[in-house]
C-alpha cells in the first residue's frame, strides 16, 4: 500500500503539471474506458473497484497507469456531484479556528492533522484564517490545538528563557502537545525538542521547523533559526512583528556591545522629536509623512519597545538603512521645505550665533526642564543656568510679588 501511495504521488504530480484543469480533465476522460457513472453510489463502486484493480494490476504497468487516471478522474466527479454547500460549508469554527475553505488545487501541502500531503485536485481542505493551520476536511473533527492567534491576542510576551527544558521524564515520556508515547530512542515515537518551549514533541507535532528564537537574539545577539514545534512556529510568526520587546529592561548591556542598536535608538529617539512638528503642520499632514513609518508604528510612539523583527533587521542592516533615510526625508521637510516648521527652530542664547537649531540636530543639547535648544559645547559650558528657565522663573516670582 506504501508504495501504492508513492505511485499514486508520482502519477498526480505529472498529471498538475497540465497547463489547465480543462487540459488535464480531457486528457483523463480520453482513458476513461468502462469506468463511467452518473450517481454518488455508482461512482463510489467505480471508485473501489479501481482502487482495488490497482493493488493487483503488475507494478508501473501501463494498465495501471490507466487505471490511476480513471481514479482521479472518477474522484473528481464525485466531487462535483456533491452539493458544497450542504456537505462541505466554506467556513468552519472550530477550537477559535476560523476555517476557509481552499480553492486552490496545489498538491504541495502537507495536512497538518494527518502530516499527509493534501492532494487539491481530489480532496477538499481547509486553512484558518488566523494561524494558517491546514487540514483536510475529513481530519476537521479530529482536530485538538487551538487557534495559536488566541494565544497571540491573550499572552503576547516571549518565553525569555533559552531553551528551558525540564526533561523527557517531567513530561511522562509523552508529547508535551497530544500526549502521544514518545522516546529518544525513537521507540514507539521520535522525541523531538523544541528550542522555543524546551519541551519535547512527537513527529506529528513537530515537523523540524525552523525559526529564529527570541531569547537567543536578546540574550546572545544569535539568529540562527532553531527546530521548533509546529505551535511554536506558527506563534514566532504571528508574534515576530509584536513590539513586545523592552531591550532597556530585558538586557540594557545589549546596547553596549551591539553598535547597530545604539544607532536605531538615536534614529528612533530623534523621529520622536521630529513628530511634534508633524501633527501641527498642515502640508506634513496633507503629505502624510508619518505613513513613511505604518510598518513600524510603534517607532513614532516610543523609542524602547522593540518587535523581534525590529531586531532582524537591526542586525542585517535592512532597518538602519530605511530608518535613516526616512529620518533624512523627515528632516529636510522640517529643515528646508516647510516655512512654518523652521519658524520653530531656535536660537542658541548662550552665544546667540550659528544656524537655526531643532532638537534632533547630533551637534545640539536639550534643556529637560523647558526643551529649549543650545549648541551642545555651550550648554555644556553653562550647564548650571538656562536663560529660557531663568526668565521663566524670574517672572514666577514678579507675579508672586504683585498678585
Amino acid at each position: 500500500m506504501k508504495d501504492l501511495l508513492v505511485f499514486v504521488r508520482v502519477m498526480s504530480t505529472r498529471l498538475t503539471g497540465e497547463r489547465s484543469t480543462a487540459a488535464l480533465r480531457g486528457r483523463i476522460l480520453q482513458n476513461m474506458g468502462s469506468f463511467v457513472a452518473s450517481d454518488v453510489e455508482q461512482l463510489k463502486q467505480a471508485i473501489a473497484e479501481c482502487k482495488r484493480l490497482i493493488l493487483e494490476l503488475p507494478e508501473h504497468s501501463e494498465k495501471q497507469k490507466d487505471t490511476v487516471i480513471k481514479l482521479i478522474h472518477l474522484r473528481l466527479k464525485l466531487q462535483e456531484l456533491k452539493d458544497p454547500e450542504e456537505d462541505e460549508p466554506n467556513l468552519q469554527v472550530l477550537l477559535e479556528h476560523r476555517f476557509s475553505k481552499e480553492k486552490s488545487k496545489s498538491v504541495k501541502q502537507m495536512c497538518d492533522k494527518c502530516s499527509t500531503i493534501i492532494w487539491g485536485l481530489i480532496q477538499t481542505w481547509y486553512t484558518c484564517t488566523g494561524c494558517y493551520y491546514r487540514c483536510h476536511s475529513k481530519c476537521m473533527n479530529l482536530i485538538n490545538k487551538p487557534c495559536v492567534r488566541s494565544k497571540v491576542s491573550h499572552q503576547s510576551e516571549y518565553e525569555l528563557s533559552i531553551c528551558p527544558e525540564v526533561g523527557l521524564d517531567k513530561q511522562d515520556y509523552r508529547c508535551a502537545e497530544c500526549r502521544t508515547p514518545i522516546s529518544l530512542r525513537g521507540v514507539p515515537n521520535e522525541a523531538r525538542q523544541c528550542d522555543y518551549t524546551g519541551q519535547y514533541y512527537c513527529s506529528s507535532c513537530h515537523w523540524n521547523d525552523t525559526a529564529i528564537i527570541p531569547s537567543r537574539v536578546i540574550h546572545n545577539w544569535e539568529f540562527e533559526p532553531r527546530q521548533v514545534c509546529r505551535t511554536s512556529m506558527r506563534y514566532l510568526a504571528l508574534m515576530i512583528s509584536r513590539p513586545v520587546l523592552k531591550l532597556k529592561e530585558i538586557n540594557p548591556l545589549l546596547f553596549n556591545f551591539v553598535e547597530e542598536l545604539v544607532e536605531i535608538r538615536k534614529l528612533r529617539q530623534d523621529i520622536l522629536l521630529m513628530k511634534p512638528y508633524f501633527i501641527t503642520c498642515k502640508e506634513a499632514m496633507e503629505a502624510r509623512l508619518l505613513l513613511h513609518l505604518q510598518d513600524r508604528q510603534h517607532f513614532v510612539e516610543n523609542d524602547d519597545m522593540y518587535s523581534l523583527q525590529d531586531l532582524i533587521d537591526t542586525s542585517s542592516g535592512r532597518l538602519s538603512c530605511s530608518l535613516t533615510e526616512i529620518h533624512t526625508t523627515f528632516a529636510k521637510h522640517i529643515k528646508l521645505d516647510c516655512e512654518k516648521c523652521q519658524a520653530k527652530g531656535f536660537m542658541c542664547e548662550l552665544c546667540k550665533e550659528g544656524d537655526i537649531l531643532f532638537p534632533f540636530d547630533n551637534h545640539t543639547s536639550v534643556c529637560h526642564d523647558c526643551f529649549a535648544v543650545f549648541h551642545r559645547d555651550c550648554y555644556y559650558d553653562n550647564s548650571t543656568t538656562c536663560p529660557r528657565c531663568a526668565r521663566m522663573l524670574e517672572r514666577q516670582h514678579e507675579e508672586s510679588q504683585n498678585p
